[in-house]
């Protein structure tokens, strides 16, 4: 006969107890605290009158409501494990003790992974739509018929994620491809977690191509690349920050597809910043207000990109990111027709399933660099903590 008291002792020893660390603990403690605060601030009469700090405080308010209520419920957990673990010393709970600590360990597990999501920092942009301007590199010909794959891929991927995609501006060369495109791409439902930025972001840099190029007659492996670059379009209220008198306004006739009324007047913008000589310009559109419109937003978006990137390059400077700076120079995936193989180098990611991919198949790519990205801040907020 099996002793029951072995029985309980392998079975404990078989359960993972809860071991979060400290630093975690300590964050989750001070926003439990912090609830408490913001309680109060959102009772007083003072702060109600002021709509513009009250609405910050509110929203603030549901951020800390949602992990301070997940972490209520993970110390319920551990209060429920403990009781579980108490129990196994009655013969005759035995068996539905080991049932509660399976459940309560599960649940822990789940909520721990959850908590360490919601402690990390969050980029405000993410939730915006995004701007991807895609630009032929090294390669001649095969690098623009390359930027027209990726747009592809791109739009393939905004469709399997129920996004709008709309092209702003392209320039288009001899054999069909590319030489420098730009699209706009929206969730219409907001409903797709991160947002369109926060889920393309790290597309941003170099890509290389090695395939054999349609023109090549001796069937040659060819090495092209083309700059992808993930813009955040930003608001209203930041757009209005330019000052009008910075800007230089060009009108011109558009080219390429469009239809005889496209030919036929000056609709076209293109818009300079002059402090910073960044340039956007937008011909889709079947107007030049319109056109002058999206120009606008596209500059205002690469202006933000470009402080974005310096602030970037500081923080580098200090401590060399995960996923890189998003400077356009870095190579940082490379697609081998020939081997049907994806790699990106920035986190070692290597999927040998490219004519999927290329179909706008991208889920395992994004969740590996989100992954990749939540553990370096992970990282960070623990060497911050101590």
């Amino acid at each position: 006969m099996v002793d029951p008291a072995l029985c309980r002792a392998s079975f404990t020893s078989q359960v993972r107890l809860p071991s979060m660390k400290p630093f975690l603990r300590q964050q989750l403690e001070r926003y439990a605290q912090r609830l408490d605060e913001l309680d109060f601030l959102l009772s007083r009469e003072d702060i109600m009158k002021d709509m513009k700090q009250f609405m910050a405080l509110s929203r603030e308010h549901a951020d800390v409501t949602v992990l301070a209520g997940r972490y209520q419920r993970y110390r319920q957990c551990e209060a429920n494990l403990s009781t579980a673990q108490e129990m196994l010393n009655e013969p005759d709970m035995t068996e539905m003790a080991q049932e509660e600590m399976t459940s309560a360990q599960a649940e822990i597990t789940q909520l721990e992974a959850e908590l360490q999501r919601l402690l990390l920092p969050k980029d405000p942009d993410d939730a915006r739509p995004a701007f991807i301007e895609i630009r032929a590199g090294t390669g001649g010909d095969e690098s623009a018929l390359f930027a027209a794959d990726l747009l592809r891929m791109y739009s393939r991927y905004a469709e399997r994620m129920g996004w709008r995609t709309e092209v702003v501006s392209e320039s288009q060369s001899e054999l069909g491809g590319y030489k420098e495109v730009v699209i706009r791409l929206e969730d219409p439902s907001g409903s797709s977690g991160n947002g369109v930025y926060g889920a393309l972001k790290f597309e941003s840099g170099g890509h290389r191509v090695q395939r054999v190029p349609a023109t090549e007659t001796q069937g040659r492996i060819h090495t092209s690349a083309c700059t992808v670059a993930v813009l955040a379009e930003q608001d209203e209220a930041t757009m209005i920050q330019i000052n009008p008198a910075d800007l230089r306004i060009d009108t011109y006739r558009a080219s390429g597809a469009g239809g005889q009324h496209i030919n036929k007047t000056d609709s076209a913008v293109r818009i300079t910043h002059l402090p910073t000589g960044i340039v956007a310009e937008c011909q889709d559109g079947r107007s030049q207000h319109s056109n002058k419109a999206q120009a606008l937003k596209v500059l205002t978006a690469r202006i933000h990109e470009k402080d974005r990137a310096e602030r970037a390059a500081k923080d580098a400077a200090e401590r060399k990111g995960l996923i890189g700076s998003g400077d356009r120079s870095d190579r940082i995936r490379t697609y081998n027709f020939p081997q049907g193989r994806l790699t990106d180098h920035r986190i070692n990611l290597t999927l040998y399933k490219l004519s999927f991919i290329m179909e706008g198949d991208l889920s395992e790519v994004m969740a590996a660099l989100q992954a990749a990205r939540e553990a370096e801040q992970l990282a960070d907020l623990e060497v911050a903590a101590n």
